[in-house]
């Protein structure tokens, strides 16, 4: 088995908000951190990219303009860093927050060579903002992050265990894939990253591993071994 040295962690908002679905559930974000904990503390590097859908779905509103729908998400994910960081924290991490724009001093201003020397301190980081332009999504942000900071792999974990060929919440036949390539993804719209995501993903050959967050010690699992969700391939 490949040995991961450096991961990049995309968390979904909805799932760290639990069965509140909105906000935050905090037995959750303490879960999260005490499985990252066991990554960093046995050599994995990790850095986290959030989701903002525990506060905003901008998309469903047709009263605010797309730009300023997309601001408001951005910054949804800076509060779900700064809140997730702070729990890390409590459970004996050292954590920074990086964005692509200026948050006071909230954050500190992204840069690969600021990530890396976190990374060399043993600290966990958190990638928020998005990649601080409007149209893009967190899957974009998840990619783009992923490969600068040269992660072996993405870990998303996600509300749903897998991928499906068709809504398991909907259709209990639903078949879950093992492996996928990003092509097949792409071909097929599964729509499980957008597809400006899928191609960079594709391009840079940047494998991906999604799997439910909800499962007894998914992300342990997702890097070392009893993987149960479905590999990307490239």
């Amino acid at each position: 088995m490949e040995k991961l040295n450096r991961v990049l962690l995309k968390l979904s908002g909805e799932a760290l908000a639990g069965d509140k679905k909105t906000g935050f559930d905090e037995a959750t974000v303490v879960g999260v951190a005490k499985q990252v904990k066991t990554l960093v503390d046995s050599g994995v590097q990790v850095g986290i990219v959030i989701g903002g859908g525990n506060f905003w779905r901008g998309r469903t509103s047709e009263k605010i303009d797309r730009t300023k729908a997309d601001a408001i998400g951005m910054l949804a994910t800076v509060m779900n860093c700064i809140y997730v960081s702070e729990i890390f924290r409590t459970e004996g991490m050292m954590t920074q927050v990086l964005t692509p724009f200026e948050c006071g001093s909230f954050t500190k201003l992204f840069s690969k060579d600021r990530a890396n020397k976190y990374f060399s301190k043993n600290m966990v980081v958190f990638f928020a903002g998005g990649i601080g332009h409007p149209y893009f999504s967190t899957d974009v942000g998840m990619v783009l992050r992923a490969v600068e900071i040269e992660a072996d792999c993405i870990l998303a974990a996600k509300a749903v265990d897998g991928v499906y060929d068709s809504d398991p919440a909907k259709n209990p036949d639903a078949k879950k894939y093992e492996t996928l390539t990003i092509q097949e993804i792409i071909d097929n719209k599964l729509g499980v990253i957008d597809l400006a995501a899928s191609v960079l993903c594709m391009e840079n050959k940047m494998p991906m591993k999604i799997f439910g967050l909800n499962e007894k010690n998914s992300i342990v699992n997702a890097v070392n071994g009893d993987f149960t969700g479905t590999k990307i391939l490239v």
